[in-house]
């Protein structure tokens, strides 16, 4: 494997991500998903419709603001333990992971859009708003098989969503090493911008850097309001320097509240443009905007109207 780190390309004005798939599905498409799970949908052709006429929203909204577009799988869910309790055994979801990779890759042809990257999208073992307890080692065994499909199936890189513990990410980084696939880690943080099992942000990005030679292509923050975010950030640190995606929650409400809502919360567009812009610009690395939770086509939109992360190409 080569010693060179990988790096996002650079484009003029950034990189579109996707926003909240499942809760888009689930509230705007009324679609049933079990485990809050989107890759069963690959199974069938209705589904993958569904899908396809999702990302083709983001990439009506990179085109736009002449941004590359990263498409990410629905596989938040697709790994071993959730897989199994959806029926999936691990031949089964080596198939639907290495589908995905072919999904994003038939879209990539049909959009227009200068540049696309294939993103194999990895999901924490657990429960996103929950702190795990294994070891690293045990966490890159256990994500090392959804890696390996991305990488025999080419996809460009993969990003590791909603983790909570330098261990799991320190686990998908040495994973991904293993099977020569650039890897992006993205940690949520909570109301605090802490992470979940109360380590600041700022530590877990230079343990996670110490304990893998900054093995992770770049690391982002997901599944947070950009003013959940702030309060862990210092710009002025060092470590700031690589964060180089944002994925915001449009909902202030922390993630226990979040569990326990049975409506959507959609937050304020205009607001959410607002707060996510104001962060990136406090985070001069990033590039990536995109949404999570509660948001959809119109809240990345708004992100992007008139705007770039990116310096020079319309920051403003």
């Amino acid at each position: 494997m080569s010693t060179t780190p990988w790096q996002l390309p650079q484009t003029g004005a950034g990189w579109v991500t996707d926003g909240g798939l499942e809760t888009d599905l689930i509230f705007h498409r009324g679609i049933d998903l079990p485990d809050f799970a989107s890759f069963p949908l690959l199974d069938d052709a209705d589904g993958r419709a569904v899908l396809a006429d999702y990302y083709r929203a983001y990439a009506d909204v990179a085109a736009r603001a002449g941004a590359g577009l990263l498409l990410e799988t629905p596989t938040w869910r697709a790994n071993a333990d959730w897989g199994a309790r959806l029926g999936y055994d691990a031949a089964a979801l080596a198939r639907v992971n290495s589908d995905a990779v072919d999904l994003v890759r038939e879209l990539a042809g049909d959009v227009d859009v200068a540049e696309v990257l294939l993103v194999g999208a990895v999901g924490p073992r657990g429960d996103g708003y929950v702190a795990g307890d294994l070891a690293a080692d045990d966490y890159a065994d256990y994500h090392r098989p959804q890696l390996a499909a991305f990488a025999e199936s080419g996809a460009d890189l993969a990003t590791a969503y909603t983790l909570t513990t330098v261990a799991e990410a320190v686990g998908v980084v040495r994973a991904a090493q293993d099977v020569a696939l650039p890897v992006g880690i993205s940690f949520t943080v909570e109301t605090d911008g802490r992470l979940p099992d109360g380590t600041p942000l700022g530590t877990a990005v230079v343990s996670l850097d110490t304990a893998t030679a900054a093995g992770a292509a770049h690391l982002l923050v997901n599944c947070a309001h950009p003013d959940h975010v702030g309060p862990g950030l210092d710009a002025a640190a060092p470590w700031a320097q690589r964060i180089a995606g944002l994925r915001v929650n449009s909902s202030r409400l922390s993630h226990a509240e979040l569990d326990e809502a049975e409506e959507l919360d959609e937050g304020d567009l205009a607001d959410l443009a607002r707060t996510t812009r104001a962060l990136a610009a406090a985070l001069p690395a990033v590039s990536i905007v995109g949404g999570c939770c509660g948001t959809d086509a119109r809240h990345v939109a708004a992100m992007w109207d008139g705007w770039s992360p990116v310096a020079g190409a319309g920051r403003k």
